[in-house]
């Protein structure tokens, strides 16, 4: 049982997500979240009025449950067996973060400057949350997917547009990384 608390190498986690993937092929189901918002909205009867939503969401049903237990998941993880002492950030990336006025997450996997509830006091990063989510939603309609679903589903079964989807969001990862996100912070 000690197994289940701890983190798992990336042998077996890499393994067990190639497992689930190879059955999704082999049962003709694919995997992505950003599919599942797409059934909730058309869940809403939304398709009525935007031919988007128009669509047999009954059919995905099965996805809902993938949302429900990364929810699940993510909860039990954080609160029961969460260890931050297990996250070592690369010194460099704590200077770097420094300079951008961003604290070390110490004892925490997330900065509390970036992922904290200070961030709502702050009206420069609720509208910084906005457009990057307005973006974020932009984009994965654009990709038609979303990281996962490109990168982990799409790769797996050997689809061009995935590989150029994943290779667009290391390009656009890298210039946020190193050009934008220094100009906001």
């Amino acid at each position: 049982m000690e197994i289940l608390f701890q983190t798992w190498p990336w042998y077996v986690s890499g393994f067990l997500i190639g497992m689930v993937m190879l059955s999704l092929i082999y049962f003709g189901k694919t995997f992505g979240m950003s599919t599942n918002l797409r059934s909730l909205c058309a869940m809403t009867g939304v398709g009525k009025k935007v031919g988007f939503f128009d669509f047999d969401w009954k059919a995905q049903r099965w996805n809902l449950l993938v949302v429900l237990g990364a929810m699940l998941g993510g909860f039990v993880a954080v609160h029961f067996m969460s260890d931050a002492s297990n996250v070592a950030i690369n010194p460099k990336t704590i200077v770097q973060l420094t300079q951008l006025g961003i604290d070390a997450p110490n004892g925490k996997l997330l900065p509390d400057a970036l992922f904290g509830n200070a961030v709502f006091l702050s009206p420069k990063k609720i509208l910084i949350l906005i457009i990057g989510g307005i973006l974020i939603g932009f984009g994965t309609r654009y990709a038609s997917g979303c990281t996962s679903g490109h990168a982990i589903y799409g790769l797996s079964s050997l689809q061009l547009p995935s590989l150029k989807a994943v290779i667009g969001f290391f390009i656009g990862g890298l210039i946020m990384a190193h050009f934008i996100l220094p100009l906001i912070f």
